[in-house]
């Protein structure tokens, strides 16, 4: 049974190592923030860091993991880059539909830890990965935008 790192804290689950860390995380684990899009790591909506970087959960296997800090949406807005990219989606309203939008927001907040900075071509190789079928595309860049010029306080 592996012991995961997840949100600070260590979680036993009862899975196969191959299982993919999405589904242990939704159906074992109870975490359901994290959300199933495609299946082949090609459209974001599952992204989580995994010892910092935005990692796909969906084609991510439990036994590459153990050992590694694993952070969900549900605790992101417990680092304060992650509290600074969740206030500017709220501040400027990107959420449409919303279910893509924990990956979204677990992306940007990767990409402003590594370039806390970035040019609109920064963002847009960032996120490519992450796909939005309403299209706030704008919004999404805006926001990230927004939370690289905040103040950058501790939490």
């Amino acid at each position: 049974m592996p012991t995961l790192n997840i949100n600070g804290k260590p979680v036993s689950l009862d899975v196969p190592p191959d299982m993919p860390l999405l589904w242990a995380l939704r159906d074992v684990a109870g975490m359901t923030g994290t959300k199933f899009g495609c299946g082949a790591a090609l459209c974001g909506a599952c992204t989580v860091h995994v010892d910092g970087k935005a990692t796909p959960s969906c084609v991510t296997p439990v036994s590459s993991v153990v050992g590694k800090d694993i952070v969900t949406i549900e605790a992101i807005g417990q680092d304060p880059v992650g509290r600074r990219v969740q206030d500017a989606w709220q501040q400027i309203d990107v959420v449409q539909c919303g279910y893509c939008q924990s990956g979204q927001i677990m992306a940007a907040t990767a990409l402003l830890k590594s370039n806390p900075q970035p040019s609109d071509s920064d963002i847009d190789s960032a996120m490519a990965g992450n796909i939005c079928r309403c299209g706030t595309y704008s919004r999404i860049r805006a926001a990230i935008k927004i939370a690289g010029a905040a103040p950058q306080k501790e939490a």
